[in-house]
């Protein structure tokens, strides 16, 4: 199982080491409780259901000072639905059958001109500035690593399951098998070595775009301003205040307004469901992934 490079931290014995994660849940928990009880009384912005104290997970919200910062996107107006991308990621990560780290949302539904319309979208972490799944975790796992990305260091997961509760997006599954946490992490170990992420690679589309937004010669900065300058971009659910990095090319016939329901959220992840063609069109079910 692939992720960023892990902070450091002090050695010590594996015994040891999960007697203190444990004894770090059960403070974090608890503090979690506290804090929240006074954020009631002080005023809803200082913290939100879930979100631990600041000093438990502000160090891990700092990206990386390396000048990057990765982000994605994705053309709705390009994606045929050929689940390339997923195959790629599976291989490329070893996910296991009936999860998923990405999904294609497939979505029909009746054009104001009376025909049928059929988007398909494919769906990661968003891997937010504000990332509420690093504000959740109480065992430290889920940290910032290079250009930002959004990483789990699976020495330290203990498979609490809170980063998947808080995760807007449906993006997080819990291993049946290790019990931890499982998501995109920009395949690091590719980007790292100067390779694209494996969907994007394999993508004949061409609708997936990955690479550095401070870098104004990047092909993603690149479609970036083209696209913000013509008013296609969206983001996905900005109302929650994550600060995604994953932005959306959207046209009159692809609506974001149309699928995003069928995106998973909070306590939810991608599901085998989605592919059913009992699910393609009206109502939109929420999907969910327990094992």
């Amino acid at each position: 199982m692939t992720s960023g490079e892990s902070p450091q931290r002090d050695e010590a014995s594996p015994s040891e080491s999960r007697q203190s994660r444990r004894r770090f849940l059960g403070d974090s928990a608890t503090a979690a409780v506290g804090g929240v009880g006074a954020a009631g009384a002080a005023g809803a912005d200082e913290t939100v259901e879930g979100e631990l104290p600041r000093e438990v997970w502000e160090e891990r919200m700092t990206a990386p000072n390396d000048g990057k910062r990765y982000g994605w996107i994705v053309d709705t107006r390009r994606c045929f639905g050929c689940h390339g991308c997923e195959v790629a990621c599976k291989a490329e990560n070893d996910v296991p059958l009936g999860h998923f780290i990405r999904q294609t949302i497939y979505h029909d539904f009746e054009c104001s001109s009376g025909g049928l319309a059929r988007v398909m979208v494919p769906m990661a972490c968003q891997h937010c500035e504000d990332a509420p799944c690093i504000k959740a975790c109480p065992c430290g796992a889920l940290h910032k690593g290079a250009g930002g990305s959004v990483q789990v260091d699976y020495d330290v997961c203990s498979g609490h399951a809170a980063c998947k509760d808080a995760c807007p997006y449906g993006a997080i599954y819990i291993d049946p098998v290790a019990n931890q946490a499982v998501k995109c992490h920009n395949c690091t170990h590719r980007v790292d070595v100067g390779m694209e992420p494996a969907c994007v690679a394999t993508c004949p589309s061409e609708a997936l775009y990955f690479g550095d937004l401070n870098d104004p010669e990047s092909d993603v900065s690149k479609l970036q301003k083209r696209l913000a300058e013509e008013d296609k971009l969206e983001t996905l659910r900005p109302e929650k205040g994550t600060k995604p990095r994953m932005q959306f090319a959207v046209d009159e016939s692809r609506p974001m307004k149309k699928w995003e329901p069928k995106v998973p959220r909070e306590g939810a992840s991608y599901s085998p469901e989605a592919y059913s063609v009992f699910n393609w069109g009206e109502p939109e079910p929420e999907a969910d992934n327990d094992g």
